[in-house]
């Protein structure tokens, strides 16, 4: 998509000057972010505005959200533009040591077999752990 606007509509929303604004901010992020994330970027959007935005962009396929076992969701985008099936999701690595979660785009979830009558509409597989900046910390 050549601009925000474009990529909103695309996926069904209707481009207001708050989610451009909050979409531009998200386009910052390198990794997952968090809700309280995207209120620092943004600074003057209230909280309820940005969590009704997250949630929209959510569910018309904007963003991926993740449980990563924090209790702090985390969320980071999507770049099809389409809704991802269950084969096109990657895993995620938490670090238990200072707390972030990051996408490991190449590593997709493994299929996994499903009993007769049950589909699956969504998968997440998180690995825990420490990342390599921490691990360096501890062994230096």
């Amino acid at each position: 998509m050549d601009t925000i606007e474009a990529t909103l509509t695309h996926h069904g929303v209707r481009p207001t000057a708050v989610r451009i604004l909050i979409y531009k901010a998200l386009m910052q992020f390198h990794d997952t972010f968090s809700m309280n994330d995207v209120e620092i970027a943004t600074d003057t959007i209230d909280k309820s505005t940005i969590f009704r935005t997250l949630t929209l962009f959510a569910d018309h396929h904007l963003l991926h959200e993740i449980e990563d076992g924090s209790g702090s969701k985390k969320y980071c985008l999507c770049h099809n533009d389409h809704e991802c099936s269950v084969e096109e999701l990657h895993c995620h690595f938490y670090c238990e040591t200072c707390k972030k979660t990051f996408c490991l785009d190449r590593s997709h979830i493994p299929p996994v077999s499903t009993p007769k009558g049950f589909m699956a509409r969504h998968a997440e597989y998180i690995i825990k752990g420490t990342c390599p900046a921490c691990s360096a910390k501890n062994h230096a």
